[in-house]
């Protein structure tokens, strides 16, 4: 009959358009607006209170030396 142009009973263009949007939806960036926000790093949220002002370079040559020695396990 005419079933031979259908793959697994879809037309090859709604394949197409659902494997789009399978794509778009686990494959796109992270940091589009109103999709999945990635966690902040210890290092970014002093790199932002830094760049705020909130805290003074001696303060953040400070912390920043802890975390390093923390994530390299010298503690």
């Amino acid at each position: 009959m005419f079933y031979d142009t259908y793959y697994l009973g879809m037309h090859p263009i709604w394949w197409a358009i659902w494997l789009l949007m399978l794509f778009w939806i686990f494959a796109t960036p992270y940091d589009f607006p109103g999709q999945r926000n990635r966690r902040e790093t210890p290092f970014s949220i002093l790199q932002k209170r830094f760049a705020a002002g909130q805290i003074t370079k001696e303060k953040y040559h400070e912390m920043r030396k802890f975390l390093e020695d923390d994530r390299s396990g010298k503690r």
